[in-house]
């Protein structure tokens, strides 16, 4: 059965309510639309989202982090954080389907100074076994702003910005791992060599005009589901937070 779903870093889901979230929202008509960085409680969700059921993970500082996923469809169950980790900073939520377990993450981001490069690792450490237990049951699709662009090709310098947040070879490193460990960066079985495609732009610099920007927002499936996928995409033209939304297709 086709299926779409949809993740976005909203950097705030009150403002990106203001920018136009719900015209997007309600034009794509996604099956499950995944949410990181809703720096809310769902309480002060000023809006109804009918037909969808709602699930929140959101940190315990007010106005930081945060994940949220809206479903058409009831999951079978639910899950909060990574093994019972992380849920102070609302990092994760996992929702198992008939055919598949769904994950929507927002990976910590290590600072400039990469003052949490530690938390990090333990991060990445803790969120690569768990999708591997998960995988042994069913195919695992793991979406979210990942704070980490892979490759050279997935940011446009990235020779300015070896070892800056985000493009150290400490992040890099434990996303080649992730993929070393039976998993898929969708967009690229898709898009291999493609280059130029950006899910971040920094606000600074008229950077988003110039299109200087980062891929660092994914989809990741197991290996074998890409069979399942018609396609992985960008929606870069649609405004509202530093991140586009991403979309996977599901034959």
């Amino acid at each position: 059965m086709p299926c779409k779903i949809i993740s976005w870093n909203v950097n705030g889901l009150r403002a990106c309510l203001n920018k136009g979230f719900l015209d997007f929202f309600n034009q794509e008509d996604s099956d499950i639309f995944c949410i990181q960085e809703n720096k809310m409680q769902p309480e002060q969700m000023p809006v109804e989202i009918p037909g969808y059921f709602a699930y929140w993970n959101c940190a315990d500082k007010k106005g930081y982090s945060g994940t949220t996923v809206f479903s058409k469809a009831e999951p079978l169950r639910v899950i909060y954080g990574i093994e019972g980790q992380y849920n102070d900073e609302g990092r994760a939520i996992t929702l198992e389907y008939p055919d598949f377990y769904l994950i929507t993450c927002y990976s910590p981001n290590v600072q400039p100074t990469l003052a949490r490069m530690d938390y990090r690792m333990g991060f990445e450490d803790s969120l690569r076994p768990y999708m591997k237990k998960l995988s042994e049951e069913k195919p695992v699709i793991m979406c979210g702003d990942l704070n980490v662009a892979h490759e050279e090709i997935d940011l446009k310098n990235p020779k300015a910005n070896k070892g800056n947040a985000g493009f150290t070879d400490e992040e890099r490193g434990k996303f080649s791992e992730l993929l070393e460990a039976g998993f898929v960066d969708s967009f690229r079985y898709f898009h291999p060599g493609e280059e130029g495609r950006y899910t971040w732009w920094s606000y600074r610099m008229r950077a988003r005009e110039k299109d200087i920007g980062w891929r660092i927002d994914y989809f990741v499936v197991s290996k074998g589901f890409e069979e399942r996928i018609e396609d992985s995409v960008i929606y870069k033209e649609v405004m509202g937070s530093d991140h586009c939304p991403i979309g996977l297709l599901l034959k």
